[in-house]
Protein backbone atom coordinates (compact mmCIF):
# COMPACT_ATOMS: atom_id res chain seq x y z
CA UNK A 1 0.00 0.00 0.00
CA UNK A 2 1.21 3.66 -1.04
CA UNK A 3 2.42 5.84 1.16
CA UNK A 4 -0.17 8.70 -0.04
CA UNK A 5 -2.75 5.60 0.79
CA UNK A 6 -1.68 5.50 4.55
CA UNK A 7 -1.18 9.22 5.11
CA UNK A 8 -4.68 9.50 4.19
CA UNK A 9 -6.52 7.43 6.43
CA UNK A 10 -3.69 8.57 9.48
CA UNK A 11 -5.58 11.23 11.94
CA UNK A 12 -5.09 12.70 15.19
CA UNK A 13 -7.27 13.51 17.89
CA UNK A 14 -6.95 13.88 22.04
CA UNK A 15 -8.33 11.63 23.83
CA UNK A 16 -9.48 9.86 27.33
CA UNK A 17 -9.18 5.80 27.41
CA UNK A 18 -12.37 4.70 29.07
CA UNK A 19 -11.71 0.80 29.25
CA UNK A 20 -8.84 -1.56 27.92
CA UNK A 21 -9.19 -5.54 27.22
CA UNK A 22 -6.53 -8.07 25.79
CA UNK A 23 -5.94 -8.81 22.09
CA UNK A 24 -3.84 -12.05 21.70
CA UNK A 25 0.12 -11.86 23.49
CA UNK A 26 0.93 -8.60 23.06
CA UNK A 27 -1.82 -6.50 22.15
CA UNK A 28 -4.96 -4.63 22.94
CA UNK A 29 -7.88 -3.07 22.41
CA UNK A 30 -8.55 0.28 23.85
CA UNK A 31 -12.29 2.13 24.13
CA UNK A 32 -11.33 5.59 23.68
CA UNK A 33 -13.96 9.01 23.96
CA UNK A 34 -12.17 11.55 21.37
CA UNK A 35 -12.48 15.57 21.73
CA UNK A 36 -13.36 15.23 17.57
CA UNK A 37 -14.13 11.46 16.10
CA UNK A 38 -16.77 10.67 18.92
CA UNK A 39 -16.08 7.20 20.74
CA UNK A 40 -13.84 4.68 19.30
CA UNK A 41 -12.35 1.34 19.55
CA UNK A 42 -9.00 0.81 18.56
CA UNK A 43 -5.84 -1.61 18.66
CA UNK A 44 -2.93 -0.82 20.45
CA UNK A 45 -0.32 -3.12 19.14
CA UNK A 46 2.32 -4.37 21.55
CA UNK A 47 1.43 -2.38 24.17
CA UNK A 48 1.73 -5.31 27.06
CA UNK A 49 5.47 -5.97 26.00
CA UNK A 50 7.55 -4.28 28.88
CA UNK A 51 9.61 -2.62 25.96
CA UNK A 52 6.52 -1.05 24.64
CA UNK A 53 6.83 3.06 24.49
CA UNK A 54 3.61 3.77 24.77
CA UNK A 55 2.06 1.49 26.76
CA UNK A 56 1.62 3.06 30.06
CA UNK A 57 -0.01 6.03 28.23
CA UNK A 58 -2.65 3.92 27.27
CA UNK A 59 -4.22 3.05 30.38
CA UNK A 60 -7.70 3.70 31.93
CA UNK A 61 -8.56 7.39 32.85
CA UNK A 62 -5.65 8.57 31.19
CA UNK A 63 -5.61 11.54 28.55
CA UNK A 64 -3.43 11.44 25.49
CA UNK A 65 -3.34 13.11 22.36
CA UNK A 66 -3.22 9.97 19.59
CA UNK A 67 -2.26 9.44 16.36
CA UNK A 68 -4.61 7.03 14.68
CA UNK A 69 -4.66 4.85 11.20
CA UNK A 70 -8.24 3.88 10.02
CA UNK A 71 -8.48 0.07 9.70
CA UNK A 72 -11.54 -2.20 8.04
CA UNK A 73 -13.35 -2.69 11.56
CA UNK A 74 -10.82 -1.57 13.96
CA UNK A 75 -8.71 1.57 14.05
CA UNK A 76 -5.53 1.13 14.88
CA UNK A 77 -2.97 3.43 17.32
CA UNK A 78 0.39 4.32 16.07
CA UNK A 79 1.49 7.00 18.57
CA UNK A 80 0.15 8.22 22.10
CA UNK A 81 1.42 11.29 23.68
CA UNK A 82 0.46 11.87 27.13
CA UNK A 83 -1.96 15.28 28.16
CA UNK A 84 -2.63 14.28 31.93
CA UNK A 85 -1.96 11.49 34.15
CA UNK A 86 -5.04 11.16 35.94
CA UNK A 87 -4.49 7.45 35.66
CA UNK A 88 -1.91 6.78 38.45
CA UNK A 89 -3.76 8.97 41.47
CA UNK A 90 -7.17 7.50 41.25
CA UNK A 91 -5.70 4.13 41.06
CA UNK A 92 -3.95 4.87 43.94
CA UNK A 93 -7.46 5.38 45.58
CA UNK A 94 -9.90 3.30 45.58
CA UNK A 95 -12.61 5.15 46.59
CA UNK A 96 -11.35 7.37 43.50
CA UNK A 97 -10.75 4.37 41.17
CA UNK A 98 -14.67 3.09 41.52
CA UNK A 99 -15.70 6.63 41.15
CA UNK A 100 -13.84 6.94 37.66
CA UNK A 101 -14.79 3.34 36.81
CA UNK A 102 -18.38 4.45 37.02
CA UNK A 103 -18.38 8.07 35.20
CA UNK A 104 -16.28 5.68 32.60
CA UNK A 105 -18.49 3.27 31.93
CA UNK A 106 -21.41 6.04 32.18
CA UNK A 107 -19.67 8.17 29.53
CA UNK A 108 -19.63 4.82 27.36
CA UNK A 109 -23.16 4.24 27.34
CA UNK A 110 -23.73 7.83 26.70
CA UNK A 111 -21.77 8.31 23.24
CA UNK A 112 -21.76 4.45 21.86
CA UNK A 113 -24.54 5.72 19.22
CA UNK A 114 -24.39 9.53 19.87
CA UNK A 115 -21.55 11.30 18.04
CA UNK A 116 -23.19 14.76 18.20
CA UNK A 117 -22.51 15.24 21.71
CA UNK A 118 -19.38 13.58 22.42
CA UNK A 119 -17.04 16.69 22.22
CA UNK A 120 -19.08 17.78 25.11
CA UNK A 121 -18.96 14.49 27.00
CA UNK A 122 -14.91 14.17 26.41
CA UNK A 123 -14.53 17.79 28.12
CA UNK A 124 -17.04 16.92 30.71
CA UNK A 125 -15.11 13.60 31.67
CA UNK A 126 -11.94 14.87 31.73
CA UNK A 127 -12.74 17.67 33.83
CA UNK A 128 -14.36 15.45 36.61
CA UNK A 129 -11.15 13.02 36.26
CA UNK A 130 -9.34 16.25 36.67
CA UNK A 131 -10.97 16.92 39.93
CA UNK A 132 -11.22 13.25 41.17
CA UNK A 133 -7.14 13.24 40.79
CA UNK A 134 -6.46 16.19 42.66
CA UNK A 135 -9.19 15.43 45.46
CA UNK A 136 -11.17 18.64 45.09
CA UNK A 137 -14.12 17.45 46.26
CA UNK A 138 -15.38 14.29 47.76
CA UNK A 139 -15.67 11.37 45.64
CA UNK A 140 -19.22 10.76 45.74
CA UNK A 141 -19.95 14.87 45.01
CA UNK A 142 -17.73 14.63 41.93
CA UNK A 143 -19.22 11.30 40.46
CA UNK A 144 -23.13 12.78 41.20
CA UNK A 145 -22.50 15.83 39.84
CA UNK A 146 -20.72 14.49 36.60
CA UNK A 147 -23.85 11.87 35.90
CA UNK A 148 -26.35 14.76 36.82
CA UNK A 149 -24.83 16.96 33.88
CA UNK A 150 -23.67 13.97 31.64
CA UNK A 151 -27.16 13.16 31.05
CA UNK A 152 -27.99 16.65 30.73
CA UNK A 153 -25.86 16.42 27.49
CA UNK A 154 -27.58 13.47 26.92
CA UNK A 155 -30.78 15.10 26.57
CA UNK A 156 -32.51 14.55 29.88
CA UNK A 157 -31.63 17.45 31.88
CA UNK A 158 -33.66 16.94 35.35
CA UNK A 159 -35.17 19.65 36.92
CA UNK A 160 -34.94 20.45 40.55
CA UNK A 161 -36.98 23.29 40.90
CA UNK A 162 -40.15 23.93 38.85
CA UNK A 163 -42.03 20.72 38.23
CA UNK A 164 -40.69 18.38 35.42
CA UNK A 165 -44.02 17.78 33.82
CA UNK A 166 -46.23 20.92 34.18
CA UNK A 167 -43.82 23.67 35.13
CA UNK A 168 -45.52 24.67 38.28
CA UNK A 169 -42.84 27.19 40.34
CA UNK A 170 -40.98 25.15 42.98
CA UNK A 171 -39.59 24.19 45.50
CA UNK A 172 -41.63 20.82 44.99
CA UNK A 173 -41.52 17.87 47.71
CA UNK A 174 -41.75 14.79 45.12
CA UNK A 175 -39.21 13.13 43.05
CA UNK A 176 -39.58 11.66 39.63
CA UNK A 177 -36.78 10.02 37.59
CA UNK A 178 -39.66 9.19 34.82
CA UNK A 179 -41.45 12.68 35.01
CA UNK A 180 -37.61 14.48 34.91
CA UNK A 181 -37.19 15.34 38.47
CA UNK A 182 -39.03 17.56 40.85
CA UNK A 183 -42.93 17.27 40.49
CA UNK A 184 -45.88 19.20 42.10
CA UNK A 185 -48.78 17.41 43.73
CA UNK A 186 -51.17 17.50 40.92
CA UNK A 187 -48.84 15.47 38.99
CA UNK A 188 -46.69 13.04 41.37
CA UNK A 189 -47.03 9.98 40.35
CA UNK A 190 -48.30 7.57 43.26
CA UNK A 191 -45.20 6.15 45.48
CA UNK A 192 -43.00 8.49 44.62
CA UNK A 193 -40.16 9.47 46.74
CA UNK A 194 -40.38 12.80 48.75
CA UNK A 195 -36.68 14.16 49.38
CA UNK A 196 -35.52 16.59 52.18
CA UNK A 197 -35.56 19.80 51.25
CA UNK A 198 -31.88 19.68 51.59
CA UNK A 199 -31.60 16.92 49.29
CA UNK A 200 -32.84 18.68 46.64
CA UNK A 201 -30.84 21.68 46.99
CA UNK A 202 -27.88 19.61 46.91
CA UNK A 203 -28.81 17.88 43.49
CA UNK A 204 -29.84 21.65 42.43
CA UNK A 205 -25.68 22.30 43.17
CA UNK A 206 -24.44 19.26 42.01
CA UNK A 207 -26.24 20.13 38.50
CA UNK A 208 -25.37 23.84 38.65
CA UNK A 209 -21.67 23.54 39.85
CA UNK A 210 -22.80 25.12 42.82
CA UNK A 211 -19.59 23.74 44.74
CA UNK A 212 -19.93 25.89 47.92
CA UNK A 213 -23.35 24.74 48.87
CA UNK A 214 -22.54 20.80 47.70
CA UNK A 215 -19.02 21.01 50.06
CA UNK A 216 -21.02 21.96 52.94
CA UNK A 217 -24.06 19.31 52.35
CA UNK A 218 -24.44 16.62 55.76
CA UNK A 219 -24.08 12.51 54.59
CA UNK A 220 -27.57 11.81 55.23
CA UNK A 221 -28.72 14.09 52.25
CA UNK A 222 -25.65 13.22 49.99
CA UNK A 223 -26.72 9.61 50.23
CA UNK A 224 -30.18 10.55 49.81
CA UNK A 225 -29.42 12.30 46.61
CA UNK A 226 -26.92 9.72 45.32
CA UNK A 227 -30.01 7.38 45.45
CA UNK A 228 -31.91 9.43 43.23
CA UNK A 229 -29.27 10.12 40.79
CA UNK A 230 -28.41 6.48 40.28
CA UNK A 231 -32.13 6.05 39.60
CA UNK A 232 -32.70 8.79 37.41
CA UNK A 233 -29.45 8.18 35.03
CA UNK A 234 -30.28 4.12 35.12
CA UNK A 235 -33.61 5.23 34.26
CA UNK A 236 -32.76 7.28 31.30
CA UNK A 237 -30.39 4.93 30.15
CA UNK A 238 -32.25 1.77 30.32
CA UNK A 239 -29.97 -0.07 31.89
CA UNK A 240 -27.54 -0.59 34.69
CA UNK A 241 -24.55 0.87 35.49
CA UNK A 242 -22.64 -1.68 37.05
CA UNK A 243 -19.31 0.21 38.55
CA UNK A 244 -22.39 2.26 40.88
CA UNK A 245 -22.46 -0.51 43.03
CA UNK A 246 -19.15 -0.81 43.83
CA UNK A 247 -19.21 3.22 44.83
CA UNK A 248 -19.18 3.85 49.20
CA UNK A 249 -21.31 6.35 50.37
CA UNK A 250 -20.61 7.44 53.58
Amino acid sequence: MSSQSFASRTYRDDAVILRTHKLGEADRIITLLTHRHGQLRAVARGVRRTSSKFGARLEPFMVADLQLVKGRTLDIVTQAVAKASYGDAIAANYDRYVVAAAMAETAERLTDVDGETSGAHYLLLVGALAALSRGAHAPELILDSYLLRAVSIGGWAPSFGDCARCGEPGPHGSFSAALGGAVCPACRPPGSPAPAPQTMSLLASLLSGDWAGADASENTHRREAAGLVAGYVQWHLERTVRSLKLVERV
